[in-house]
């Protein structure tokens, strides 16, 4: 749930921190007080787009801080990034003057995929417009499935779908290319003919061409590796000779100076190292012959791999990456030609399409029965009794989003026929019908934190108690913090919050503050008669809240 959220510099707020409790939390003041400001400081940090227009007047930047209880749901999602599950999950956005925005999880820079993708599962809100959504079919559609968690089921259905129509386009691209097709297969096969003839191998041209070098060059190699040798350890003049006279002469001056012990190092370093020159050398001479027919067999591969090359306009050492590229393309443009085989991957998708859309359309049949008749229950408490709510499923052309249509109808009255909500339902309606449907899918929902901004718009009297009671009624199961300008509603709070605006040093500034019985009592009383207090808005507002 949500623990503390502190707000500073945004829009008219300076700064304010807020701490939370479970249950249900109501917020209330005067119209332009600042109530919503709050939730759209949340949504911000919950990955809500932002603008220059959001810091508060003569400030630089804006920040908001929330701080959340982690649910368990997100412990393997923290763990993939290193983050404790174990402690509160602090979420900070910050906004300068020159729209620049900077994120944080837990101290860590982020981004607003991140932020999002925590608040999907921190908190659910419930815009003030809500009820405008309702007239969108794709909407009815997603709360029917959101309702019935049929969201996996329709994204595999909806995978199904991207599935067969990309199996339809490449039956309908091979019939279309069949002649070019065939044409470069035929191309490809007398290329790889060629090659897998040649069989190039990875690292073969610099081997090859290494050999070939040697062996033209034997005669040479002899000489010079001769001359070297004895240079090194001939019967006199030799550099060995000379290095062992050089040490003995260090040595026997050693008793005199110490200082000389790095010199005679050093020229025993070098003894050893040219002994070894000398043993190397031999060894080289003793492999090293002249080969004609070695070198002609060398000189005839270079000469194949580098005409290879050539032909195919690439350097030689490139030759065996070709072929294996050939040979993939080959394999294919058959299987693109394999008309059998398309038209055969084409049925399975299609079979594999109806089969997951039929799955989806009866799950969703019994979903949309479920969620209408709650609704219709909550209908006849929420001042439209008699009335009905039914969705339809209409049959459609298969799609991406299963083979149905979702319909919302409603009958205002007992008698009257369902009609398609957009035709019939009016304002007040609509409200009612939105809220309605917001409770009942939260009560489903696995959000800790659901929020409510003045959905309860268009709603008055005895309506207006009975949204109360369900809003806290969802609070026992849900943190639940509602926007309201309803005193029936905000009596039924188990914590309730003040907006007010001031002006402060010639500034419009918003603050919030946490009110006490007895505040809470005047708050009620305001709500009731407006900006004079009376005892007796004050009796009903203590009416109110002791009921």
């Amino acid at each position: 749930m949500l623990r503390l959220l502190h707000v500073r510099d945004f829009v008219i707020v300076e700064e304010a921190e807020i701490s939370f409790s479970p249950g249900f939390t109501v917020f209330s003041g005067e119209t332009g007080a600042g109530k919503s400001i709050l939730i759209d400081a949340l949504s911000l940090v919950l990955g809500g787009r932002s603008d220059t227009g959001l810091l508060r007047a003569g400030a630089e930047r804006a920040e908001i801080t929330a701080v959340f209880e982690t649910p368990a749901s997100l412990h393997d999602w923290l763990k993939e990034r290193e983050l404790d599950p174990a402690d509160d999950l602090i979420l900070r956005r910050i906004i300068d003057t020159q729209g620049r925005s900077k994120a944080y999880v837990n101290g860590v820079p982020s981004n607003l995929g991140m932020l999002r993708e925590l608040g999907s599962q921190l908190v659910d809100i419930h815009g003030q417009h809500a009820h405008q959504g309702l007239l969108v079919p794709a909407n009815q559609r997603d709360m029917v499935d959101q309702q019935g968690r049929l969201t996996d089921l329709a994204r595999t259905t909806r995978e199904a779908w991207q599935a067969w129509r990309q199996a339809q386009e490449a039956l309908e691209s091979a019939r279309r290319n069949a002649t070019s097709a065939q044409e470069r297969r035929e191309t490809l096969q007398w290329q790889l003919e060629e090659l897998e003839k040649l069989a190039p191998k990875p690292g073969e041209w610099e081997q090859i061409s290494n050999e070939q070098s040697r062996l033209a060059h034997g005669q040479t190699l002899l000489e010079g590796c001769g001359k070297a040798l004895n240079l090194l350890d001939d019967e006199s003049g030799s550099a060995l000779q000379a290095l062992n006279a050089a040490a003995h002469q260090i040595e026997a001056l050693l008793r005199h100076d110490d200082q000389l012990q790095s010199v005679l190092e050093a020229l025993e370093s070098a003894r050893i190292s040219a002994a070894e020159a000398v043993s190397d050398l031999n060894s080289y001479l003793d492999r090293l012959e002249l080969d004609p027919d070695a070198l002609e067999r060398a000189e005839r591969r270079v000469n194949a791999l580098f005409e290879a090359a050539r032909k195919y306009h690439i350097e030689p050492e490139a030759l065996p990456e070709l072929l294996e590229s050939l040979s993939a393309e080959l394999a294919a443009t058959e299987q693109a030609i394999d008309l059998a085989s398309l038209e055969a991957r084409l049925a399975e998708t299609e079979q594999a399409y109806h089969a997951v859309a039929d799955q989806l359309s009866a799950a969703r049949a019994k979903a949309a029965k479920r969620l209408a008749t709650e609704v219709t229950a909550a209908m006849q408490e929420l001042a439209m009794e008699g009335g009905a709510f039914e969705i339809g499923l209409e049959p459609c052309a298969p799609g991406p989003h299963g083979k149905e249509t979702v319909e919302f109808r409603v009958a205002g009255h007992a008698g009257s026929a369902p009609r398609l909500l957009a035709k019939v339902a009016s304002g007040g309606e609509l409200a009612r019908l939105s809220l309605a449907l917001s409770v009942i899918a939260s009560q489903a929902a696995q959000v800790p934190t659901l929020i409510f901004d003045e959905v309860d718009t268009g709603i008055g009297g005895a309506v207006a108690e009975v949204v109360g009671r369900l809003l806290h009624q969802l609070g026992s199961r849900h943190q639940v913090l509602c926007v309201t300008h309803l005193p029936q509603v905000a009596a039924r709070g188990n914590h309730h919050f003040q907006v007010s605006k001031n002006s402060v040093d010639g500034s419009t500034v918003s603050e919030i503050r946490p009110l006490d019985e007895e505040a809470r009592v005047d708050e009620i009383a305001r709500m009731l008669g407006g900006m004079t207090i009376t005892d007796t808005t004050r009796r009903h507002a203590s009416e109110m809240l002791a009921g």
